[in-house]
């Protein structure tokens, strides 16, 4: 008789214990908060400061443009919006980077360190990819090292552009532009050469990288033809990440990275590094280490 009450007692504790758990549930199923979110996405944790967008990056913002209203009167805020208005971009700037094609690092001069035969041919097919794109190009920029000219004078073959009407740029010559993070051990310039390399490779990222001005009455399209090291750089500035990381990027030589930089100033790519075009017998991304290895 002990036993069967203790048995009683017992299933009635469980039976309760289980009505309260699936009320509990119940009751958390129907609450609009109790959404379920994966462990990884660190949905509770506030955003790392490293991870917010810098909507001024390039100082161009609007409302840093115009100066704000003296007083809250009517005249002075319909003044400020109407200067607001006029300094806000209305369209799309789209900066396309192409990567020289495949040189010989022979002599000691940038004179000798000219494409090789498959380097001009992956210059050719870049250029009719450029071509199929039907682009209207605003500007055309080559770095003034020998291969990123001679690659840029294989393109313009194919594009419809003016080669007169090409700007040649010192700034995006090939160099070291800030100590990668992991560093290597295959590549460690010195010091200097970051200090000197970085100034300027940012200085061509300043003249280049900015929103659309005021006055431009449709979306703009600039050809740049440059450097590995700079075009990873560009890429790692422009869309904010740690310009540390550039090194973690690989670019294949004649490769197209387009970066599109919105009226609003958020920027987003739509290419990186792209070759999908060149066939893969003639996909390089080094320096060949002896010629006989070149077609």
């Amino acid at each position: 008789m002990v036993l069967w009450t203790s048995a009683r007692k017992i299933g009635a504790v469980a039976l309760g214990t289980g009505a309260g758990l699936s009320v509990y549930f119940y009751q958390k199923i129907r609450e609009p908060h109790t959404i379920a979110h994966m462990s990884w996405t660190n949905s509770e944790k506030p955003v790392s400061p490293c991870a917010l967008w810098d909507s001024n990056w390039d100082c161009r913002n609007p409302k840093s443009l115009v100066k704000p209203p003296k007083n809250d009167s009517p005249q002075e805020q319909n003044h400020y919006n109407s200067e607001l208005e006029k300094a806000c971009p209305k369209f799309a700037r789209h900066i396309i980077l192409i990567r020289h094609g495949e040189y010989l690092d022979l002599g000691d001069s940038d004179e000798t360190h000219r494409l090789t035969s498959r380097g001009r041919l992956q210059a050719e097919y870049t250029g009719k990819r450029l071509h199929e794109m039907g682009i209207k190009w605003d500007k055309v920029i080559a770095s003034t090292m020998t291969r990123a000219q001679e690659t840029a004078e294989i393109i313009l073959k194919e594009i419809d552009f003016n080669p007169k009407d090409v700007k040649h740029c010192p700034y995006i010559r090939e160099g070291a532009p800030i100590p990668p993070q992991p560093p290597v051990g295959h590549w460690r310039p010195e010091e200097s050469q970051f200090f000197r390399d970085g100034a300027r490779i940012e200085a061509g990222f300043r003249r280049y990288f900015h929103r659309a001005l005021p006055t431009d009455k449709h979306d703009t399209y600039t050809l740049i033809v440059g450097h590995g090291n700079v075009i990873r750089y560009f890429v790692c500035r422009a869309l904010q990440f740690p310009p540390e990381a550039w090194l973690r990027i690989n670019v294949n030589h004649a490769s197209i990275t387009w970066l599109t930089i919105q009226p609003s100033g958020n920027v987003s790519i739509k290419y990186l590094g792209d070759t999908g075009f060149i066939p893969a017998k003639f996909l390089t991304n080094r320096i060949p280490r002896e010629a006989k290895n070149v077609v």
